[in-house]
């Protein structure tokens, strides 16, 4: 079609295409902004708000309690164990000091030395008093922590049993908060999609088709982008039900679009030439022969064969003569190439809005 538009057309189409282009861009961001807030609408949810909180507020409240308790206890132990080493340390020291003593009161058999023996004696039952007394500290506070830990295990199993029930709960409030979303997005999109389907079939070569393209491709992104990723899965069931229904529609629109151009085809071809001919705009015959192909039937002809005058398919006429130098030239061109005379009147009565009328030879 480019071929056989003027230079300066071809300038304003891509400056228009461009407007279409910023058009749609400022539709799209708007669009996203809009969709974006969308979630906002639903309430943020967590697991404490399906959780039975009269049950697991008591058990939360003893399993910070028992760690508390466990962490005390290990503190403490670690104090007993010093003390322990400790008293262990000096019972050690003061038997090997009694048994020093001991030996040399046996070499020297002094009976005078008994009551020192006595006083030495209770002084070792003494140490190793503090030390039983430093183990039991031990074993007291590995009991304390051992029992906090047990606490805290039950607490949080019995808690793990009341999350898994809210988690249950919480994931089927979540998916029905994506269905809520998705619904606020399509309900969003479908008259967008509506409105882009009814501008492609009416509106989209009429003067403000950049604006109807522009709002098309607005849609189409709207759609592809802002919708079909935000789909409810279920396990690919709707995704793939809602794929089978698009395509199915897209594709249903193809084969009845195409039957209905094949059956206007066939009716075109049908015609007599001379209707068929007038049935044709000048910018569509130009452009159909730009690019090697029937302007009657859309069937490829090798048009750089000078022996082909008529279309081999449908019978059109392709190439003439100029009734002025009688030279060969396009049967749908309006002046002769080689001397700028207007073609016969029956041969460039073609309707359309740039439609030119023959200039006078008189």
């Amino acid at each position: 079609m480019s071929k056989a538009l003027r230079l300066s057309e071809k300038w304003f189409r891509r400056g228009l295409w461009v407007v279409a282009i910023v058009f749609a861009s400022f539709l799209v961001g708007l669009g996203s902004t809009i969709v974006g807030d969308l979630p906002r609408v639903e309430r943020r949810i967590e697991l404490d708000d399906f959780i039975d909180r009269a049950a697991a507020d008591p058990l939360r409240t003893t399993v910070r309690d028992a760690e508390r308790s466990e962490q005390q206890a290990g503190r403490e132990r670690e104090q007993a164990e010093l003390k322990l080493v400790t008293a262990q340390q000096a019972s050690r020291a003061a038997r090997e000091t009694f048994g020093n003593w001991l030996a040399t009161r046996r070499a020297t058999a002094q009976p005078d030395q008994d009551t020192e023996l006595i006083a030495r004696t209770r002084a070792l039952d003494a140490l190793k008093a503090k030390e039983d007394e430093a183990e039991r500290g031990v074993v007291a506070q590995r009991q304390i922590a051992l029992d906090a830990r047990q606490s805290r295990q039950r607490a949080q199993q019995q808690l793990a049993l009341l999350e898994e029930e809210a988690r249950k709960r919480l994931e089927a409030e979540n998916r029905k908060v994506e269905l809520r979303v998705f619904l606020y997005r399509l309900a969003l999109t479908l008259p967008l999609l509506v409105v882009a389907g009814w501008l492609f079939a009416k509106k989209r070569k009429s003067t403000w088709w950049p604006f109807v393209w522009g709002f098309i491709y607005f849609a189409l992104f709207a759609f592809f982008v802002e919708l079909v990723p935000y789909l409810p899965s279920y396990g690919g069931y709707v995704r793939y039900a809602v794929g089978i229904v698009v395509t199915v529609l897209v594709g249903r629109y193809a084969i009845l679009a195409l039957n209905r151009y094949l059956a206007r085809q066939k009716l075109a071809e049908a015609q007599p030439e001379t209707v068929r001919r007038n049935e044709l705009s000048y910018d569509t015959a130009l452009a159909r022969l730009a690019k090697s192909v029937c302007p009657g039937c859309e069937r490829p002809v090798d048009l750089k064969n000078t022996e082909i005058d008529f279309c081999p398919h449908c019978g059109i006429g392709l190439f003439d003569h100029c009734r002025a130098c009688d030279a060969r030239k396009s049967a749908f061109a309006k002046f002769c190439h080689a001397c700028g005379t207007a073609a016969a009147p029956d041969a460039t009565a073609l309707p359309g809005p740039l439609q030119v009328q023959p200039a006078s030879t008189t």
